[in-house]
């Protein structure tokens, strides 16, 4: 932090501190010449003002709260760059990436002086990391019956993946919905292990890559909801079926079902990822589209993505 920034911050704390402790002083004496208990000669609507001091507990009260604040700021860090005497720190403030906030505990281990939060995770990794281990050491099917590796499962699905998936997992626009058993890359327990684990990047070039004119998007649009058994225009979709079979059969397949191990959509099922509108369909036909799903194996570690994909794998497995 420079030099403006921690006058910046010291000057105007201590300035409004020191600012109350005068002006509780000021209050606390009799400066109007008029006796304690007097008529201060105001009166509003039969209610009359008189000189009464300030009540000695609330004053007291406000001494020790100014008192308290100077100690705090002594002990511990809130003025600019000063890091207290105590030197505690709430987290590893200054750390960008997972490596560098390992290397910072590793470090501050080394030295003693872990943050509040490391020891906070040191904790709670020894109370409960026996029970995750448990958990790791059964099969997701088993895993799947007991109610409270659920719960668990469901508690961290919250608190790490609804804000993309939805608290009810369902998804949204661009983001899978998890109860629907649909599955881009397949719904057995080791593939969404595998998928939490690793994280997936999935990618449709525009056009998909290939040499299709614009002219063609509006016919394999109609192919498209041909292959869902939607209603389209049988004439147009004759003309995408050929559009369809330059190129776009080599991921999403000569059927259409797709590609798990690609993760190329099935076009002949009613799951739309962007969207199943007409015009929809066409963006992703002409803008192509892609979407990243982070790896979690180094944020929670395989214990608790363990658990977690238990939890998935239940959400369409009743």
């Amino acid at each position: 932090m420079s030099i403006f920034w921690n006058v910046w911050i010291i000057f105007p704390t201590l300035l409004v501190i020191a600012g109350c402790f005068f002006l509780l002083r000021a209050c606390s004496k009799n400066n109007t010449g008029i006796d304690e208990g007097e008529s201060m000669g105001h009166s509003f609507d039969g209610i009359e003002e008189l000189n009464n001091p300030l009540p000695k507990w609330w004053s007291y009260m406000f001494y020790i709260s100014i008192v308290f604040g100077l100690i705090y700021l002594a002990l511990y860090p809130g003025l600019g760059s000063y890091q207290g005497l105590f030197g505690w720190t709430s987290s590893n403030q200054s750390v960008r990436s997972i490596e560098e906030s390992k290397a910072a505990v590793e470090l501050a281990t080394a030295e003693q002086r872990l943050s509040q939060y490391d020891r906070e995770v040191a904790s709670a990794d020894k109370q409960y990391g026996p029970i995750f281990a448990a958990y790791l050491a059964t099969p997701i099917e088993e895993l799947v019956k007991d109610e409270e590796a659920l719960k668990v499962g469901g508690r961290l699905f919250l608190q790490n993946c609804a804000q993309c998936h939805g608290s009810d997992a369902r998804g949204s626009v661009g983001f899978p919905d998890l109860t629907d058993g649909n599955w881009l890359y397949g719904g057995d327990p080791a593939t969404i292990k595998t998928t939490l684990m690793n994280g997936r990047n999935g990618m449709m070039p525009p056009k998909g890559g290939l040499p299709i004119e614009d002219s063609e998007i509006r016919g394999l649009a109609e192919y498209v909801f041909k292959l869902s058994g939607r209603d389209h225009d049988a004439t147009l979709a004759a003309q995408g079926q050929g559009s369809f079979m330059k190129g776009c059969f080599a991921c999403h397949g000569m059927d259409g079902t797709g590609n798990k191990f690609m993760g190329a959509p099935n076009l002949t099922d009613d799951a739309w990822l962007y969207g199943g509108s007409r015009l929809q369909v066409m963006q992703s036909i002409a803008n192509g589209r892609s979407g990243v799903m982070p790896a979690w194996k180094d944020i929670l570690g395989e214990e608790k993505v363990h658990v977690v994909s238990a939890y998935v794998y239940s959400l369409s497995n009743k």
